[in-house]
């Protein structure tokens, strides 16, 4: 192999011509286009321009060699599938988000991944590779905060036009994509949720389907998890709210973060643990408290990050993190592994609202795939999905 990765793009669409450009572009130093393939002709027409070779789907360009690696950037029913080709055909595969729309054929990928620990199985969680969210989990990691008692992230700024729904027929459908802003726009959330804040035990989902939109599938949700010893959270996301809220809150017993748009976090820091603070106040204390006359600083101190990344950079990131894996086993920013976490959390959102039920995080695969495919059936455009990649 070559001191670059020559990386096969399996979907030309708007993500796929977009990494196409970050590596002609040079933005992906170690990496470059070994071919590209789609299924529509005008697709392929316009990724000629790259001068590799073009294939009619995925299986011809891992047939036609040239590749060392594939990205999957195709409607993420199919991300499984294709990855297990890649990788029985001793390529190393890097999906899109989300790995998959159910649990049961994620873990397929991921059993089948791991009888090839020679490849590289990677996931595009970009958001992994911004500065400010990797900071922040080593506040988290490092217990600075301490134990965390209550998390809350407020997502709501995915607004999506009734337009933007109808520019394909395999959007926003239960068939085709697989659900709405939580397999769409939210999954990267869903991520950094889980990898910041660790997963729950169960949740407990309020969802709206075709609620501002002529949709199907959600397009908003407000799921409350619970970790166990009296720690919860809140999961808030829509794709109506036009002027859009992100802000993330990790409360912890040593302090607290709170992350506004992505950019800005204000991490405090106790003095001590909340609880023996509040035990060592007396009523002298509380007066005080009450007049304004505490000094807050006597108790705490506080640090504000700031980081601004441009959108692309954190992808090419992500790509150059792959084929530095590959080529030096530089450790990946987001293992292919780890895909089905935020997979599990959505099916579990998906679960409870259909059930109107709280639901553990283990919960039974069967039920939500049987779930799943009564609404594809009611839907009467696409087949049922199996428990497995073949179907």
């Amino acid at each position: 192999m070559s001191r670059k990765v020559r990386l096969g793009i399996i979907g030309a669409g708007t993500q796929g011509s977009a990494y196409a450009k970050f590596i002609a572009d040079g933005l992906v130093p170690n990496m470059e286009i070994g071919a590209i393939a789609d299924v529509e002709p005008e697709k392929r027409a316009a990724a000629a321009e790259h001068g590799v070779p073009v294939h009619e789907d995925h299986r011809s360009l891992l047939a036609g060699g040239g590749v060392d690696a594939i990205v999957t950037t195709v409607p993420h029913y199919l991300h499984p599938g294709i990855a297990i080709d890649a990788l029985a055909a001793g390529v190393h595969a890097l999906v899109e988000k989300p790995a998959g729309v159910y649990t049961k054929q994620v873990r397929e990928l991921n059993e089948f991944a791991a009888q090839h620990p020679e490849l590289t199985f990677a996931i595009m969680f970009n958001q992994r590779n911004n500065p400010l969210y990797q900071r922040i989990k080593q506040i988290v990691d490092a217990g600075e905060i301490g134990g965390i008692r209550r998390t809350n992230w407020i997502i709501t700024t995915w607004w999506r036009p009734q337009g933007y729904y109808e520019q394909s027929a395999w959007r926003a459908t239960w068939g085709g994509e697989g659900g709405g802003v939580l397999v769409n726009q939210a999954p990267h959330q869903l991520d950094l949720w889980q990898w910041i804040c660790g997963i729950p035990k169960s949740v407990y989902a309020k969802v709206a389907y075709g609620f501002r939109r002529d949709i199907a599938v959600e397009d908003e949700v407000t799921a409350v998890v619970d970790y166990g010893d009296g720690a919860s959270g809140t999961f808030v996301t829509a794709v109506h709210d036009l002027v859009g809220t992100d802000r993330l809150e990790i409360l912890g017993d040593r302090g607290k973060i709170v992350v506004d748009g992505s950019r800005t976090a204000t991490v405090t820091r106790l003095v001590e643990d909340e609880r023996a603070l509040s035990d060592a106040m007396g009523m002298d204390d509380v007066r005080r408290l009450f007049m304004g006359e505490l000094d807050p600083t006597a108790h705490h101190s506080q640090e504000v990050i700031e980081h601004a990344s441009a959108w692309g950079a954190q992808h090419a990131g992500v790509l150059e993190n792959f084929a530095a894996n590959i080529l030096d086993g530089t450790p990946l920013l987001a293992p292919g592994s780890e895909g089905i976490n935020g997979v599990r959390l959505a099916n579990a959102i998906h679960l409870s609202s259909w059930l109107g039920e709280e639901v553990p995080l283990d919960f039974d695969e069967d039920l939500h795939l049987a779930e799943l495919n009564k609404r594809i059936r009611a839907e009467g455009r696409f087949p049922e999905r199996a428990a497995n990649t073949a179907g």
